[in-house]
């Protein structure tokens, strides 16, 4: 095997050994640790064998055409380690996507809630709901199969009923509590919008703290949509400067305003800018829309009688700030001045956005999609055992499997492909 030819030996189970990598002509390759861990009792339940080798280009290229040159050997296709271990049994499909969150994560928020999935805390709920649904469905069909025997029905039916109400807010306290939690993982976009030439690429680079949009005095610089990946206090913030918004003859610059719009109007908060000589006149979306006043800094007058204006309801009110659909402020974006209290108010709003959902157990659409179909089949079974316990029997059933999707036990070949191949190479 591999591991004999490239170590001379297979070491201990479980323990890092020191061990000369030679290629297949015998001729040295590295000075590094092995580790052997025999299947079962390994991550993916295979024979899996670890080479911790130091980083040079030479070494990492003989070892991978060492191995290349053993017959049934191959390099490992994105999530195949994740996926053996899935189909092995070692992992459920919750936690596999728990995995590729966190290989994903950005911030320390998105980090903590891939944990959680990971961990199983939504896989260990969705087996126990499933094993509660199985015995309220034996229940039942078992007073199917005494049907003649006078109350043994109705002795079987009643707690069968009662596991299944108590199922039934167990869930759906589980998806009420989940707010926007599902959008943790992609992030909050806020879109900076406005009429030409008023600093918006200016405030984009003070938000990302380095130089990502070209600043020009000439209007019309931004022809394109520009994103930026933020990390705001752990959440994860994607802001986007928008090509600016008027009327114009350019064929190029009329298909940027175009797509400034759009985006603008899918974003779910617009920070629309101007300076002195523009009024606020964006009214696309449902998005909350905050008016910044820029270039403060040119009217003196202002600036020395009344310095910065933070108008912003967030610090002063308890209302949430997501019914906030107007707020202003005043900066400057060239120097600096307003920037921190715009940064706060941002942070305060993605705390409002996201809600409790950083310790939820629903981080994905599909989660949320399967658990919602299990309350739909639990209620139903409930209403129609009057009209025959064969009927609520079938609705269990239908509970149970979609339960079974959930976990990843049940119908979900052609999902594997999907989630799998989003992994990194190898993982």
């Amino acid at each position: 095997m591999a591991l004999t030819l490239l170590a001379g030996k297979i070491p201990l189970p479980r323990m890092a050994t020191r061990a000369l990598l030679r290629d297949g002509h015998q001729q040295p390759i590295d000075d590094a640790v092995v580790l052997w861990f025999p299947g079962p009792a390994s991550a993916t339940g295979e024979d899996v064998a670890e080479f911790h080798v130091h980083g040079g280009r030479a070494i990492l290229a003989a070892l991978f055409a060492t191995l290349a040159a053993l017959d049934h050997m191959r390099a490992a296709e994105p999530g195949e380690f994740t996926r053996r271990a899935f189909e092995n049994g070692k992992l459920d499909l919750t936690e596999a996507e728990g995995l590729d969150d966190l290989i994903h994560a950005d911030t320390d928020r998105q980090r903590s809630q891939a944990l959680r999935q990971l961990k199983g805390l939504l896989g260990d709920r969705a087996r126990d709901w499933r094993a509660q649904i199985i015995e309220a469905s034996a229940l039942i069909e078992a007073g199917i199969d005494f049907s003649d025997e006078g109350d043994v029905p109705a002795e079987l039916i009643a707690p069968a009923l009662a596991k299944i109400k108590t199922l039934l807010g167990e869930i759906q306290q589980v998806l009420a509590e989940q707010g926007r939690s599902e959008r943790l993982r992609e992030g909050l976009v806020v879109a900076i919008a406005g009429p030409p030439n008023v600093g918006k690429s200016t405030l984009m680079n003070q938000l990302a703290r380095r130089e990502v949009a070209i600043v020009s005095p000439h209007a019309g610089t931004t022809r394109d949509i520009i994103e930026v990946q933020l990390d705001l206090d752990g959440y994860p913030v994607t802001v986007i400067d928008t090509a600016g918004i008027r009327e114009t003859d350019d064929p190029v610059e009329r298909e940027g305003v175009r797509r400034a719009r759009a985006r603008a109007a899918e974003a779910d908060l617009v920070l629309w800018l101007i300076d002195a000589t523009h009024e606020k006149d964006f009214d696309e979306g449902k998005a909350p829309v905050w008016m910044v006043r820029n270039k403060i800094d040119l009217d003196q007058v202002e600036s020395d009688a009344a310095g910065l204006r933070l108008d912003v309801a967030i610090h002063r009110r308890s209302a949430s700030v997501l019914e906030q659909t107007s707020a202003d402020f005043a900066i400057s974006a060239s120097r600096g001045d307003g920037i921190a209290e715009l940064i706060s108010a941002l942070v305060a709003f993605a705390q409002s956005y996201f809600g409790s959902g950083e310790g939820g157990l629903i981080s994905r659409e599909r989660q949320r999609k399967l658990l919602e179909q299990t309350v739909v089949s639990l209620q139903r079974s409930t209403s129609v055992i009057e009209h025959g316990e064969e009927l609520a029997a079938e609705d269990l059933r239908i509970a149970a499997r979609s339960l079974g999707q959930l976990l990843g036990r049940v119908d979900v070949e052609d999902l594997l492909d999907v989630i799998f191949r989003d992994f990194c190479i190898g993982k």
